[in-house]
């Protein structure tokens, strides 16, 4: 089963430059529900009664239920793999999709690590961005740990695309 791949991952195929910064974190527009900085990165929005947008508590939702088992939880770290939390604000954005999309595979004769490739599992890809902004609002402080108590509501067409995506 193919999954459509978003605008943004686009840019990983076509090889495009990408810096992550702190100036990557801040919502500079919004379309349909979603959130993205003036790089056209997705990223969190949270309102100042603590309202986090829809992508931001989905993303809180996924991770729990495909990566926290190896991950830990929020993104904290494990004794089997590494703390996540801090990748979607240090690592670039396509090299994220990367990662998760093809897995990683580390082994020398001292070091032997795995992260498996998601690219096949619809449960993680067609939420992908939603995982990324969720470690990117816990990695950079502006949600604690712990499920989001308030959230906005899912946009027609954020549910649309999960519809389409997961058939």
């Amino acid at each position: 089963m193919k999954y459509p791949v978003s605008v943004f991952a686009i840019g990983l195929l076509a090889g495009l430059p990408f810096a992550a910064s702190a100036d990557n974190l801040a919502a500079a527009y919004s379309e349909d529900g979603r959130y993205f900085t003036d790089d056209d990165i997705p990223t969190y929005n949270i309102t100042d009664d603590g309202t986090v947008d829809w992508l931001t508590f989905s993303g809180f939702r996924r991770y729990h239920a495909e990566c926290h088992v190896c991950h830990g939880p929020d993104g904290e770290g494990s004794t089997y793999a590494p703390a996540l939390k801090n990748s979607a604000v240090d690592m670039d954005y396509y090299d994220f999709v990367d990662a998760v999309t093809n897995g990683i595979k580390n082994v020398s004769a001292s070091e032997q690590s795995v992260m498996p490739s998601f690219g096949e599992n619809p449960n993680v890809m067609c939420y992908l961005d939603d995982i990324y902004v969720y470690l990117k609002a816990h990695g950079s402080g502006a949600i604690p740990r712990g499920r989001p108590p308030k959230k906005e509501a899912k946009s027609d067409v954020i549910r649309e695309d999960e519809d389409a995506c997961m058939g």
